[in-house]
């Protein structure tokens, strides 16, 4: 079973790329670095929070281990 600290770390790492592809994306799409910076943030937000709630589902979940 995975620990709730590399849960953490892993969702953070996965986040902190996602925010940097979210606020390009955001620029492009609106034009504007501080519009795309603050959609990316909000989506970061509630990404971390839902991924690791997720994680830590699975990580109690056997199906599919082997050993």
């Amino acid at each position: 079973m995975e620990t709730r600290r590399r849960s953490v770390v892993k969702a953070i790492v996965w986040n902190v790329m996602g925010l940097a592809t979210m606020t390009l994306v955001g620029l492009i799409a609106t034009g504007s670095a501080a519009v795309g910076g603050a959609l990316a943030l909000v989506n970061t937000a509630i990404g971390l929070t839902l991924y690791i709630v997720y994680e830590r589902i699975w990580a109690g979940v056997s199906w599919g281990r082997n050993g």
